[in-house]
């Protein structure tokens, strides 16, 4: 049994505290998104909810809006059910769009900003989009669809920050319509037949492979979105600072249901800018930050800033923070707390990190049944016994992570799926511990130690084998984003003709006027990593294609491997002949296709 202290008594209480709430708002509940909007407003009335830029926009500024948006929906026969796109950046009125589609039972497609042609095209269809609702600062996305467009009925909503807003010819103002509706909260009854278990959004799997898929996400999997701010403390004097996409469920569902649950403040930025982040904490006097790793880890590479030590945040929470800079995070810019969690927007597999234990993905939330099990890198699957079910793993022992499929009164074990049929099975698991179970595949391998604390350790499609031993790309990742000048780095096997497995190779994208010093790269990396994950091969990318969180897409890369006639992009490879990486050209490829080049 874990030891008892003021803490985790602390974090006993809140918890308590926030059970009633979580029951109301469970799948069978009437307690709505909408209805969370108009409860905060009537306890916060005109206290800030969102500063943006120059903006601040009061509880119930956004909620006029909101209702603006609810009126006009309901006069174009919008109502429950109905699913229209949303493709716009950060900004206020994106919150206040998708908070009006919820008081009238629509469901709203979060669209990636970062979408174009083929990409976009499926993804409004796999979401059956009959609107979108475009912002003008997004116009090029829509010119890329040209013929490929789906058939829809399109709205523009100026960006009020553009000195001169894209116009779209075929489609109508959004604004205009709007303007003119009423601001009062329209009837109750408008939603009376919707429930916790009804989809809110419809939120694109970000992974760096494939087309997207369209992932359910509940009105009470919203509502419960911002429990992890609420356990670590956060309250309406707050001031959350989200940098993230709207579109991202950690930006548009965690960061909003947080300061929607507890009356605090959003700090929203259009985009990410390290450079400009200790400006923005200042000028919004922010209290607290969420984050995805990459962003902290770009942090700590900037050069000092005069306000990183003088500032108002305490509070970091979100998730992918590596240990390494962890630490070095909180003792830089003197942030008391980092809270991380686990979970995914479709995932019924969710924990939480609440006493800092360093790279830890922390505990399961009570109610959480979740399964560690053995887990095949070789076949690509997972490991069952004489008896046909599935082996638990041991103490530090990786294994694909599983939550467990179930229906009741809350929402922790339920898996909402998605809009393919075929998708939303092929991450189901039978037949895992006893005959007719179901449980939801993470594709996610984790650890857990001997006080029940869990840690990621890979992507089940990223871990690859390498001369028998699997190769984890999290770990060398971390390893190649140590070196000085490696801005981002993507790791991924590669096919070599004759090789046992597949070689490993790092995608790196380079600080400006930085290079690779390949002695000093192969000694830091002979270091650092067991000689089977050491990369064969390094790529120095021009240019980054990034996904919306932050991270190098790899499917591309992957299928280019080592091939000099796919890109412009310089490769080196690992010489252990020199003990140095160097340029790779025909002749060391046909050494190392010969095997005359051991690697």
């Amino acid at each position: 049994m874990g030891q008892i202290t003021l803490s985790n008594l602390r974090i006993a209480a809140r918890f308590i505290r926030l059970l009633p709430a979580t029951i109301r708002s469970g799948p069978s509940g009437r307690f709505t998104a909408g209805d969370l909007l108009e409860q905060a407003v009537q306890r916060h009335g005109d206290a800030p909810f969102i500063r943006f830029e120059d903006r601040v926009c009061t509880y119930v500024e956004i909620n006029q809006l909101a209702n603006r948006v609810a009126h006009r929906a309901l006069a174009r026969g919008i109502g429950r059910g109905s699913v229209v796109g949303l493709l716009m950046e950060n900004r206020p009125e994106y919150l206040a769009i998708w908070l009006g589609m919820a008081k009238v039972g629509a469901v709203t497609a979060l669209l990636n900003t970062h979408l174009h042609g083929e990409s976009l095209a499926h993804s409004l269809r796999a979401a059956g989009c009959r609107t979108l609702l475009l912002g003008s600062e997004c116009a090029e996305a829509w010119a890329s669809l040209a013929d490929d467009a789906p058939e829809l009925a399109l709205f523009l909503e100026r960006d009020p920050a553009a000195d001169e807003p894209a116009m779209i010819p075929e489609a109508q103002s959004l604004d205009t319509e709007v303007a003119a509706q009423s601001s009062v909260n329209p009837p109750r009854e408008v939603r009376a037949e919707l429930r916790g278990a009804d989809p809110l959004f419809y939120i694109y799997t970000s992974g760096t492979t494939g087309l997207p898929k369209a992932a359910r996400l509940s009105h009470s999997r919203f509502m419960g979105g911002g429990i992890y701010a609420a356990l670590a403390g956060m309250s309406r004097e707050d001031v959350l600072y989200c940098p993230l996409p709207l579109y991202h469920t950690s930006g548009g569902v965690m960061c909003v249901n947080a300061v929607l649950r507890n009356g605090a403040t959003l700090a929203l930025a259009r985009h990410f800018s390290a450079h400009h982040f200790w400006d923005d904490v200042a000028q919004h006097q922010v209290t607290a930050f969420q984050y995805i790793g990459e962003l902290c880890r770009y942090l700590v590479n900037q050069p000092p800033h005069p306000l990183e030590r003088s500032h108002s945040l305490r509070l970091a929470v979100g998730n992918g923070l590596r240990p390494d800079v962890w630490k070095t995070f909180q003792e830089r810019f003197g942030v008391d707390q980092v809270v991380e969690f686990y979970g995914a927007t479709e995932s019924n597999a969710a924990m939480v990190n609440l006493v800092g234990r360093v790279g830890s993905v922390g505990k399961p939330f009570p109610g959480m049944k979740i399964a560690l099990v053995r887990f095949d890198t070789a076949r690509g699957d997972v490991v069952r016994g004489a008896d046909g079910h599935c082996e638990s793993c041991g103490p530090g022992e990786p294994g694909e992570l599983l939550g467990h499929i179930s229906e009741g009164r809350s929402a922790a074990g339920r898996f909402e799926g998605y809009t393919s049929r075929e998708a939303t099975e092929k991450k189901i698991l039978r037949d895992v511990f006893e005959p007719g179970d179901a449980w939801f595949r993470t594709g996610d391998l984790l650890s857990k130690d001997a006080d029940g604390f869990y840690y990621f350790v890979d992507r089940v499609g990223d871990t690859f084998r390498w001369k028998g031993e699997n190769v984890s790309t999290q770990e060398v990742a971390e390893a190649m984003t140590a070196q000085p000048g490696v801005q981002l780095c993507a790791v991924y096997g590669v096919e070599v003709p004759g090789a046992d497995g597949r070689a490993g190779m790092a995608a790196v994208v380079l600080e400006p006027d930085k290079r690779l010093d390949g002695k000093a790269l192969y000694q830091e990396l002979e270091a650092a990593l067991p000689v089977y994950a050491r990369p064969v091969f390094v790529r120095i990318q021009q240019a980054a294609e990034l996904t919306g969180t932050f991270k190098l897409r790899k499917v591309e890369l992957q299928k280019q491997g080592y091939d000099l006639r796919a890109s412009e992009d310089q490769i080196l490879f690992r010489d252990d002949a020199v003990r140095a990486f160097r340029p790779l050209d025909a002749d060391a490829i046909a050494g190392i296709e010969r095997g005359d080049i051991h690697i």
